[in-house]
């Protein structure tokens, strides 16, 4: 699945795979491919297994994606360490436009 999003000839716009068990090596594949994918708009990947470790690749993608506007991570395990990553890499990133964390291990 992340190799038919890695393609540039992709049309999927939305792919929710919530409550899917999808660990941090999950999200580093979808991660991945988001680098290179020119058409996703929105992932959806709640209450699933994702930690900082995941937040940190999603976060290195979003530095050069230009396509996705919203990516759904609530009810995962991400802390504030992959709050921050995020926070950075959005200082980069000006397509996204909904960045769920809800439900996380984020201090208030």
């Amino acid at each position: 699945l992340s190799s038919v999003l890695a393609s540039t000839n992709s049309t999927l716009l939305k792919l929710d795979l919530g409550e899917n068990k999808v660990s941090d090596i999950g999200a580093e594949q979808f991660a991945k491919a988001l680098k290179t994918n020119n058409s996703l708009e929105w992932l959806e990947l709640d209450n699933n297994k994702i930690s900082d470790i995941g937040a940190e690749r999603f976060a290195e993608a979003l530095k050069t994606n230009s396509t996705l506007e919203i990516l759904g991570l609530g009810e995962n395990k991400i802390s504030d360490i992959g709050a921050e990553r995020f926070a950075e890499a959005l200082k980069t990133n000006n397509t996204l436009r909904v960045l769920d964390l809800s439900e996380n291990q984020i201090a208030d």
